[in-house]
């Protein structure tokens, strides 16, 4: 077996897994593009994780708020699909994780942080878009559920939003390029529950590919990647993913 892509690990070779919505259905989180995705289903949702919109309109916030309140993203544990990836990991394959997901259900579900890129960043925490203070999710739910319809910094005053990367927000350059050179550097790369269709996130598939490391795609729906792809599943994660990185742990190709 090549050791390109080795990661300090007894010379095996690195596995990128990139992760979207779709991993985490099974949690009870829905997708947003998927057929019944929830941007399909309800467009003027999308304002709510839209920066512009956010920031301009109080009645945008306090909707963002309530929902947070009654979604499901707090209460939702890891799948048999995390726990794959962990078991992967603890196998002794040097393991990468770059998430578009702000869940946080790979921590949870026993990934280390430090081998997890949240390229979206995350849902659990909060922070001022004026003074870039961060703090507790549950925290600022808890003055929400008080009564407190848009809560304002304690510190100074500014607006607060999830540390999620909304529409309209740059990625973190620092964490995008962590992921770029994670991309280059694999000799697997796993697209799994991601369309592959908002940038930059999905040109790591084409990075990784580009750089000669095997991509497998794990989806429901066609990619636009899925030429590019050595082999394409179209199985339900939950079940298609430990099986596949089974595989993997055992030393085979996928």
């Amino acid at each position: 077996m090549s050791t390109r892509g080795a990661d300090g690990t007894g010379g095996k070779p690195l596995v990128a897994i990139l992760s979207g919505a779709g991993i985490s259905t099974d949690s009870g989180i829905p997708d947003y593009r998927g057929p019944d995705g929830v941007w399909r289903r309800d467009p003027e949702a999308e304002k709510l994780v839209t920066y512009e919109y956010y920031m301009a309109d109080p009645e945008i916030r306090r909707r963002s708020w309530r929902m947070r309140l009654d979604g499901p993203v707090l209460r939702a544990r890891p799948n048999a699909a995390h726990e794959a990836v962990v078991r992967l990991e603890r196998s002794g394959v040097p393991v990468r994780v770059i998430t578009q997901n702000v869940d946080g259900l790979h921590q949870m579900a026993g990934m280390p942080g430090r081998k997890v890129l949240e390229l979206h960043g995350t849902a659990r925490a909060v922070v001022c878009t004026g003074c870039r203070a961060r703090s507790g999710m549950e925290r600022v739910l808890e003055r929400v559920r008080a009564g407190v319809a848009d809560p304002e910094c304690d510190r100074c005053g500014g607006v607060l939003k999830s540390a999620t990367v909304m529409f309209g927000e740059a990625l973190d350059p620092q964490v995008l390029g962590e992921a770029v050179s994670i991309a280059r550097a694999c000799e697997v790369f796993v697209a799994v529950g991601t369309s592959l269709q908002v940038q930059p996130a999905a040109s790591l598939a084409g990075i990784a590919a580009e750089h000669g490391a095997r991509l497998v795609i794990v989806n429901a729906e066609p990619t636009p990647y899925d030429p590019l792809a050595d082999r394409v599943v179209r199985e339900p994660i939950g079940r298609a993913l430990p099986a596949l990185l089974e595989e993997l742990a055992a030393g085979r190709r996928p």
